[in-house]
């Protein structure tokens, strides 16, 4: 057999296994209550039903819609900021030269190691300070800035040519307009990839959301769907739905975003 064939043989199976929890999920939540719960488990629904879905979206009590807004105003929000600011302190460790630089980035790497958990008291109490306990804010602001961020678009700066830079610092550009012009339009793959990871994290966020979020309407949709899954212990067919709810976004997200992500990291490496 040939490598292309051994190929189809290995990855067709391991594609079966990591997809069949998705199928089994989506067939669940058009499940009927009782079905959801039959043993041994069926696969298919029958009979085919949308009452899972229509309670969870026409619900006053469980919200899902307006959690499934405030969650993709929340990822956007917090995507687009991490991406402006790594990229602008990345820009400058990677190509601006000033003392104490390798202390700074060195600095700004350490806190890689340090477990978010840490984080939440401190967090808490500054958000606490700042009134924004309860609102959107709170999930969009703190997290705004991190290490990974500068570390991945440092790397990834440092591999575009330096020629093209010093080729517009002799035609009169300065270095805003270079970052600007220049820089950015060459880093898209990377600043995509970043934007995807950033919204991915906080889309999928739920500790911090339970802590700062305290009213039904302005919970996040992984913090919601908890109170679904405390409420509807036994009810698999509503939790199968939020699931999906909570994962279409993720998928679609990804399928457009793909071949950016597959570009972008395999150009920033570890260059030092």
């Amino acid at each position: 057999m040939s490598g292309k064939v051994w190929r189809y043989v290995v990855l067709v199976p391991l594609t079966l296994l990591f997809v069949s929890p998705l199928v089994f999920a989506l067939a669940t939540s058009f499940k009927t209550p009782s079905e959801a719960v039959k043993t041994p488990p069926t696969w298919w629904p029958n009979p085919f039903t949308t009452q899972a879905y229509e309670r969870i979206l026409g619900s006053t009590d469980t919200p899902v819609f307006r959690w499934f807004l405030n969650s993709m105003l929340a990822a956007s929000a917090n995507a687009a900021l991490v991406v402006v600011t790594s990229a602008l302190a990345a820009y400058a460790l990677a190509r601006l030269n000033f003392r104490f630089k390798k202390v700074v980035l060195a600095m700004i790497v350490s806190t890689l190691f340090v477990p978010p958990v840490i984080l939440v008291v401190p967090n808490y109490e500054i958000v606490g300070r700042l009134f924004w306990l309860d609102t959107l804010t709170a999930i969009i602001v703190p997290t705004a800035a991190g290490a990974f961020g500068v570390f991945f678009l440092r790397q990834f700066f440092i591999g575009l040519p330096r020629e093209l830079e010093e080729s517009a610092l002799l035609d009169g550009a300065n270095r805003w307009q270079i970052f600007l012009r220049i820089v950015l339009p060459l880093s898209k793959p990377a600043l995509a990839t970043l934007a995807l990871l950033s919204f991915l994290t906080n889309w999928n966020d739920f500790l911090w959301p339970v802590y700062v979020l305290f009213s039904p309407e302005n919970q996040t949709l992984q913090a919601g769907l908890s109170t679904l899954q405390t409420a509807n212990a036994v009810r698999y067919d509503l939790l199968m739905a939020g699931a999906i709810v909570a994962s279409v976004p993720v998928l679609v997200l990804y399928a457009f975003a793909q071949r950016f992500v597959i570009e972008g990291v395999s150009r920033s490496g570890l260059k030092g």
